[in-house]
């Protein structure tokens, strides 16, 4: 016998044996579950919505419309809007639905569309499915006979502990690696979000822990089909699984019924937060969804990666959006904003910026400090990068914690108090980007990714004062190179530049961190681990 073929033996018992052991008493998922195959039900024009966004695009021909959903409150209220609006059809594809109180409160309003007719499809990664009884809640939801709940690439077993999934990575990581990391939200085939926000207080400014800084499109025109079709595309996969595919799972019309008094019940303890009562003075026009008038127009494309690249078996045969994004930037004349939490360009990325910036294009990056961000190992992997992108002329800026938040204790925790989230890019002041993918080898080669790029200078001058405003001292550090007492032949070494209270601040290390986390850091950047990043 081969060796190969032992190890492969050997694999295999291993994995029988440890799911064996997992699956006792756990549900399991039958991969063999036949699944009716479903497609987006045409937009039909028949609510004051709907003939609203039919009047909008009749008078713009092939262009799209478009608007920045920048505000965190905006954003969430938007969504409710557009939930409680919707009379035919929700499609929802996400990475993360936590069972928080903004998540209840989605929930909540897709039960009630749901009660009076709209079919409801709900698609996501089953990376962080089963924390908080969320499980529960999905399965629950999926009893409604109007509401369809799958997930993506799912885990083979569901058992709430944290060494089920531990070990399932164990025996099989190189699947499990792989993530579905879209973010779309469709309503009756006509509007459809699309951006960085996942659902969770995290991303809508409320609750005590990081809030991000993140950005949506709202989006009406011949664009919102196209996604339609790529979430068809994703819910039909081989990789897609309904709830109802793991053994012992029976949610009955019961069970509905108690969730159905639990989200009610949370719905009022939301409606008499503080969170709800400043609304009325964040949004005194009410949320963008629910507003007529000025929209930007332009010719859109959406970009989505094929749920493919999520299986290893297929790699390398699927389309991918890198290559997309790629020609964007080939185009670029003069200005390139590039907007990513987690920014690991890799040496053959700081090769081909530098390039742009030699042939006269300024490249300015957003990105988290290290006091802003909640993936300390990616913030590694991006640090040993600074130094070589300074000196091929690319500006580096880093987004600033809030203002009067602690620093994280050490290099695992939580940002403090602000985190970037955003993903986005804009090119000569014209065309713009915005969509899920992070620049960083993740998102380039192991997470399913889209967005849209769309031709528009006034939404390229909009998301260019996101970028200014987002860049701008108060709200991050910019990063340069000096020489060390001013010697023209020292090695040059790195700063911090920002205001504090008005005045200029310097820093010679990552500012409002700990000593300990920057040692964590340094410790984590000689890991052989950026492919993973």
């Amino acid at each position: 016998m081969h060796a190969f073929d032992a190890r492969k033996i050997l694999t295999r018992v291993a994995t029988l044996a440890l799911f064996a052991a997992l699956a006792s008493g756990c549900a399991t998922l039958r991969t063999d579950l036949p699944k009716a195959p479903s497609t987006a039900l045409p937009p039909v024009a028949d609510t004051p919505s709907t003939r609203y966004v039919a009047s909008e695009t009749g008078a713009h021909g092939e262009a799209s419309g478009f608007r920045a959903l920048i505000s965190n409150t905006n954003a969430l209220m938007s969504r409710i809007v557009l939930i409680d609006h919707a009379e035919h059809s929700l499609d929802l594809q996400y990475y993360i639905f936590d069972n928080d109180a903004t998540g209840r409160l989605v929930a909540q309003r897709i039960v009630a569309a749901a009660d009076r007719g709209v079919r409801v499809r709900i698609l996501l990664d089953d990376l962080d499915i089963a924390g908080q009884g969320q499980d529960n809640v999905l399965d629950a939801l999926d009893a409604h006979p109007n509401i369809e709940v799958r997930l993506f690439n799912p885990f083979r077993i569901r058992n709430r502990s944290m060494f089920s999934k531990i070990g399932q990575f164990i025996v099989d990581g190189k699947r499990l690696n792989r993530r579905m990391h879209n973010k779309s939200f469709i309503v009756d085939g006509m509007q459809a979000v699309i951006g960085g926000r996942n659902i969770g207080d995290a991303y809508f400014d409320a609750g005590d822990a990081v809030h991000f800084r993140d950005l949506d499109v709202l989006a009406i025109g011949p664009v919102v089909p196209k996604i339609s079709a790529m979430f068809d595309k994703y819910w039909n996969s081989d990789m897609s699984y309904p709830v109802t595919a793991y053994t012992s799972i029976h949610a009955s019309g019961e069970d509905l019924a108690h969730l159905r008094v639990a989200l009610a019940h949370d719905a009022r303890a939301f409606a008499e937060s503080d969170y709800a009562q400043a609304l009325s003075e964040t949004l005194p026009n009410g949320p963008s969804a629910d507003r007529k008038g000025y929209w930007f127009w332009g010719p859109a494309k959406l970009i989505a990666d094929d749920p493919d690249k999520a299986d290893p078996d297929r790699d390398g045969t699927t389309r991918l959006i890198g290559s997309q994004l790629r020609q964007m930037l080939d185009a670029a004349k003069t200005e390139a904003l590039l907007i990513s939490p987690y920014f690991v360009p890799g040496e053959n990325g700081v090769k081909y910026l530098a390039g742009m910036a030699k042939r006269g294009v300024t490249i300015k990056v957003l990105t988290n400090a290290l006091a802003a961000t909640d993936e300390p190992e990616v913030h590694a992997g991006y640090a040993r990068y600074r130094i070589p992108l300074l000196e091929a002329g690319i500006d580096l800026f880093e987004l600033r914690p809030a203002p009067g938040k602690p620093p994280p204790t050490d290099a695992h925790g939580t940002s403090s108090g602000e985190s970037l989230h955003a993903k986005s890019m804009v090119v000569d002041r014209r065309t713009v980007f915005v969509g899920s993918a992070n620049l960083d080898p993740r998102s380039r080669k192991l997470n399913t990714e889209m967005g849209v790029i769309v031709d528009c200078p006034e939404l390229a001058a909009a998301l260019s004062k996101y970028f200014e405003s987002a860049t701008a001292p108060e709200n991050a550090f910019h990063v340069v190179l000096e020489r060390p007492d001013g010697k023209p032949d020292a090695k040059p070494v790195l700063r911090w530049i920002a205001v504090d209270d008005g005045k200029p601040v310097k820093f010679d290390h990552d500012p409002e961190t700990s000593a300990l986390t920057r040692m964590r850091v340094e410790m984590m950047r000689v890991l052989p681990i950026e492919d993973q990043l």
